[in-house]
């Protein structure tokens, strides 16, 4: 794997690099829980293991190229550009890969570890459903039992993905508790894993949780970054103005931050939901309103409700909806390596038809929040100036909800 001066031996950049305690600066952190606490170990030990493992390194660079698509292409969108005016807008086609999104990028090296572990089966929460679908094709590619937790709203709302994720093979557990989403799913696989710990591994869905996730996801995601760079140079000679990103947990944005953190003139810029607007409670703004604070074992940014607890929150896209954020980008907020902006459902739908009818590309509801800020921000740019889009996943899962919310 390549790397610089700014980066480690297997290439993530320093300044999204833990200490020995799991810390991201002050964010971050490893789970005080005795008995995850262990499991957390082996996961670490595991893992630093495994990504010196010649095999390994090649497996995934195999899987990579023959499973997933890899490189995903660079793509111009010459017709959206003209359409909003200013900057040139780009687009990192996550879409392409195998599954529909960037979530394969991990899953694969996820379940990996969990057969070197020895672990017969994974679990894992989903939002959207973009990671349960590559976390149960990954486990029927190798093998591996897969259960999934998923709240009942995002159940009803992502319908085509439920259906992936039982015809791979994948066991829905339906949760109803709370508010019936993304938290609450999370809660509920924490506690199947608590119960099977020798047989199972917790394959979380973004670059969050208490450490090593954090760092294990980024590791499988900076394939994003290290290839969108190269190709950007190729194909335009230069490096993009701006190199937006949308923002839940974080998987998909610190993926292709990670390769820019060395280009201080590139703007790095996440995009979260706003919801039905930043001065209702109805939004996951958590980078533009939330405070430090702590949730599911670890450190960072989170929306809190009056008594000091994880807030509900509202997206209209079911990936980003989660009162956190990864530490890692926690921290790059806090030393202005990154910014965080947001964009409303109104300006998500919207971005997600311009993009439909002007490219013939339906995004995932997820990614047209990063979309709608590249077409808000590009008509006060240069025609010179351009905008890199990590276009993290298709929409097919979003069309008939969609279809309910707009006239066409």
């Amino acid at each position: 794997m390549t790397t610089d001066n700014a980066t480690d031996s297997y290439g993530l950049h320093q300044s999204i690099l833990p200490s020995s305690e799991g810390l991201y600066g002050e964010f971050g952190g490893k789970i005080g829980h005795p008995e995850l606490a262990k499991a957390m170990d082996e996961i670490e030990k595991g893992f630093r293991e495994i990504i010196k493992d010649d095999d390994f390194i090649q497996e995934m660079k195999r899987l990579r190229e023959t499973y997933v698509g890899r490189p995903s292409p660079i793509f111009h969108a010459r017709r959206l550009s003209e359409h909003c005016g200013g900057a040139q807008i780009y687009f990192k086609r996550e879409d392409l890969n195998h599954t529909g999104a960037h979530k394969i990028n991990h899953c694969l090296g996820e379940v990996l570890l969990a057969k070197k572990l020895g672990k017969t089966k994974v679990i894992a929460e989903t939002g959207a459903g973009q990671h349960g679908v590559a976390l149960a094709t990954a486990a029927a590619l190798m093998g591996v039992e897969c259960e999934i937790h998923m709240g009942v709203v995002d159940i009803e709302k992502e319908h085509p993905n439920v259906s992936r994720m039982k015809i791979l093979g994948a066991k829905i557990v339906p949760v109803s508790q709370g508010a019936g989403t993304l938290k609450e799913a999370v809660d509920s696989a924490f506690e199947s894993y608590l119960a099977d710990l020798d047989n199972s591994m917790f394959a979380i869905g973004s670059a969050l949780g208490p450490a090593p996730y954090p760092e294990i996801v980024s590791y499988f995601q900076s394939v994003v970054g290290r290839e969108a760079r190269a190709q950007f140079l190729e194909t335009t000679g230069t490096l993009p103005n701006k190199v937006v990103a949308c923002v839940g947990g974080g998987s998909n944005a610190i993926g292709i931050f990670s390769g820019f953190l060395d280009d201080k003139e590139v703007k790095k810029v996440g995009v979260e939901p706003a919801g039905e607007g930043l001065d209702t409670l109805n939004h996951a703004a958590t980078m533009t309103l939330g405070t430090k604070g702590e949730i599911h074992g670890f450190k960072c940014y989170v929306l809190l409700d009056k008594d000091g607890e994880p807030a509900p929150v509202h997206s209209i896209a079911s990936g980003l909806d989660y009162p956190g954020v990864g530490p890692q980008h926690s921290l790059l907020k806090d030393n202005n390596l990154a910014t965080y902006d947001s964009a409303t459902d109104a300006e998500c739908l919207e971005a997600f038809m311009a993009l439909s009818r002007l490219e013939g590309i339906i995004p995932a509801l997820e990614t047209a929040h990063a979309i709608a800020y590249a077409m808000r921000t590009a008509k006060d740019m240069s025609p010179e100036d351009t905008i890199l889009v990590n276009l993290s996943g298709r929409g097919d899962k979003d069309i008939d909800f969609v279809l309910d919310k707009v006239t066409l």
